[in-house]
Parts: C-alpha cells; sequence; structure tokens
C-alpha cells in the first residue's frame, strides 16, 4: 500500500450494518461523519463529467442497476490532503485486484455540486470543482457485480473529506468497459496495465485501448502476451501509428501493456 511518509494509516473497518461497505486506507484520525447501512435502491454511477442541460443531469456514460449499497464518509485530519487520501484508497483498491471503470480528477470530472446534489446526496461533500477526484472501480471475479466508489473533497474551509460508496448489484452487471480517458490516466499513473481476459484482441478492447493511446501520440508501449502480436496488428489497423508499438517478452495471462520509457 502506498501511504504518506509520517503519518499512520488504518484500514476502515465499519459497524456490522456497513458490513458491505469496502475497507481503504484512511488516516488513523480521520472522523466518521455520515454512515449509510446497506439499502436495495436502484443507483446510477457517472463514466463522465457531470453537467446540466435544460435541466437535466448529462454524462457520457453510465452504469444503472438495483442491488444494495453502503456508505461511509470521513472527514480528514486538518493537516491532511483529501487528493492524498483518495489517490491511497484508490491504489489500495487496485492493488486488491479491483479494475477502474472512471477516474476523474478536478474540473476534469465536470460540476462538483452536481457530484454532491444528484449522485451522492451528501451536504458535508460540498467543495470547488478543482478540488474533487472521483474513481469507481469493479471487483475482480467472483466478485464482478461489486461496485466501489471514491469521491474526494477539500471544502472552502480547507477541511478534507472522503466519501466510499459499496454498491452490490442484484443481477449480472454484464460487460462494461472503462473510458478511454481513464485507461490513459491510469497508464500513465502506473506506467503499465494488465487485462488478464482479454486474452484475443476482440473488437471492442482494440477499439477502447486504440483510442486510449491516440488521446496522447508521445506515449510509446509495448505489448506482451501469447497474442502480442495480434494485438500489435490490430492496434495498427485502428490507427495507432506502428512506431509507437513494440511486442514485449512479459509472460502474462491476457494482455499486458507498458510504456517504454
Amino acid at each position: 500500500m502506498n501511504a504518506w511518509k509520517g503519518v499512520a494509516f488504518v484500514l476502515a473497518v465499519l459497524p456490522a450494518s456497513l458490513a458491505l461497505a469496502a475497507e481503504v486506507p484512511v488516516p488513523a484520525d480521520a472522523k466518521v461523519v455520515d454512515q449509510r447501512p446497506a439499502v436495495d435502491k436502484e443507483r446510477i454511477y457517472p463514466l463522465g463529467a457531470l453537467r446540466k442541460i435544460s435541466g437535466k443531469l448529462r454524462m457520457d456514460g453510465q452504469v444503472s442497476a438495483r442491488g444494495q449499497v453502503s456508505a461511509v464518509t470521513y472527514e480528514l485530519p486538518e493537516a491532511q490532503s483529501a487528493n492524498q487520501a483518495f489517490t491511497s484508497a484508490r491504489e489500495a483498491l487496485q492493488a486488491g485486484g479491483a479494475h477502474t471503470l472512471y477516474w476523474c480528477q478536478a474540473r476534469d470530472c465536470g460540476e462538483s455540486s452536481l457530484w454532491v446534489n444528484d449522485i451522492f446526496d451528501g451536504a458535508r461533500l460540498s467543495g470547488a470543482d478543482d478540488q474533487q477526484a472521483f474513481v469507481l472501480l469493479r471487483q475482480a471475479a467472483p466478485d464482478d457485480n461489486t461496485l466501489t466508489a471514491v469521491y474526494a473533497i477539500t471544502r472552502g474551509n480547507r477541511r478534507g473529506y472522503l466519501h466510499v460508496e459499496t454498491f452490490v448489484a442484484d443481477a449480472p452487471l454484464g460487460d462494461v468497459q472503462p473510458t478511454p480517458a481513464t485507461v490513459l490516466r491510469e497508464l500513465r499513473s502506473t506506467g503499465d496495465l494488465d487485462y488478464p481476459a482479454a486474452a484475443e484482441p476482440s473488437e471492442p478492447w482494440v477499439t477502447l485501448l486504440a483510442r486510449s493511446l491516440n488521446l496522447d501520440s508521445s506515449i510509446r508501449v509495448s505489448i506482451s502476451g501469447a497474442t502480442a502480436a495480434a494485438w500489435r496488428d490490430a492496434l495498427i489497423a485502428k490507427g495507432v501509428r506502428a512506431a509507437r508499438l513494440e511486442t514485449g517478452d512479459k509472460s502474462v495471462k491476457g494482455v499486458h501493456l507498458e510504456i517504454i520509457r
């Protein structure tokens, strides 16, 4: 787990009434200011920046399903950064095998007031558009009907808040792809990506990865896996310049992408 130097972290252990809520690392002296036990409801999670047009909430994509929702909101210690707490929580969930579906920072998330009022219904989360961050993750199989949403905000009084919500769908969620901007953001952050289930270069995934890579034409990547050559050919056919792609020799399940430094 990536933690801040000199700062104590604990793995949040929630009351039994919040048994479905995710466990994430938070500063040891963070204070729980709101907790919501699991309830059955219809839930919508954005896969794009939030905005309102003619009074209606708009987003580029979404995950919509019915299931059990539980949540907890932490007020962070005065000296601690909401962005650091968000990063630590996100990295811990990813290290535990969760797959990132949507990740945005600051104004890329859209209007913070819409996140507060239309998505999370939590007045404590009010803050400026450039002081927010959100990530939606899907747990690995066999728990792939479970989503974890993490939202962080710094309010005008400079106090940081971290909101963690877990959703367990009543029915299979099916194939939900990450957004191209999320794939690129994660690749830049970690330096590499693994897609164990993508053994063959199927059309939806080739299109997704090609769009992601073409958002930044300066990035070069190596591709590893049993079908690495086929992946390279498929990405070139989708418009990624051949000079940006190499085949690697790492033995992995599925396909592995790694930035060439």
